[in-house]
């Protein structure tokens, strides 16, 4: 299915509805990636590809928008439109009006087609994944995670129906601890398992 929400030019058509809410943590949330991850390999059967819960709601303890930020990583772009039909099984409407040409964006239960947001699916080849840098940064480093979730709750208020500046705005912060993990690992990127023994590769 192709989305049908426009844009303006200053808004979305949905932001109305689509709005942006930051909660505590939530335990299920690990266990919620683990169940849709199940079922997106069950419909990309026989592909094989790595599967990653990134975001807030992959950070212990830390408060978030509650959707499950999910990356399909496949290094062979070819394969990349085959993968529409299949999610769309599961309810995902895809984005096909994505700018990002080398990105493909897929959302679930977002307003008109749901009552809110609860699962995102980016597919991404291995060398853009930088969020799971910044994930693994936030896991072991708390006082990190803790500034962050004071921004978010601060930046929500603040651009509640407007989702772009909402997340431009946390641009600096992010950009400034994938530095200093760099500069840290060398940019080398920690094993997930060690640090989050509900991260899934499948």
């Amino acid at each position: 299915m192709t989305m049908q929400v426009t844009h303006d030019g200053q808004q979305w058509s949905n932001a109305a509805a689509d709005t942006i809410e930051v909660v505590d943590s939530d335990p299920s949330w690990p266990s919620q990636f683990v169940t849709e991850s199940c079922a997106i390999k069950k419909v990309l059967h026989p592909l094989q590809p790595r599967i990653e819960h990134f975001g807030s709601t992959a950070v212990p303890n830390l408060p978030a928008k509650p959707i499950i930020d999910i990356f399909i990583i496949v290094a062979d772009v070819s394969i990349w439109p085959g993968l529409v039909t299949p999610l769309s099984s599961l309810g995902y409407i895809y984005w096909s009006e994505n700018p990002r040409k080398d990105r493909l964006f897929f959302v679930k239960s977002m307003p008109p087609f749901g009552r809110r947001r609860s699962h995102h699916v980016h597919v991404r080849t291995p060398q853009d994944v930088s969020e799971l840098v910044f994930r693994d940064w936030l896991r072991q480093h708390p006082a990190d995670a803790a500034r962050y979730a004071m921004l978010k709750r601060e930046l929500a208020g603040r651009f509640k129906a407007d989702r772009e500046a909402y997340t431009a705005a946390k641009g600096e912060f992010i950009e400034q601890m994938l530095t200093q993990a760099k500069l840290g690992a060398k940019g080398s990127v920690p094993s997930i398992v060690a640090y989050y023994p509900y991260s899934h590769r499948l």
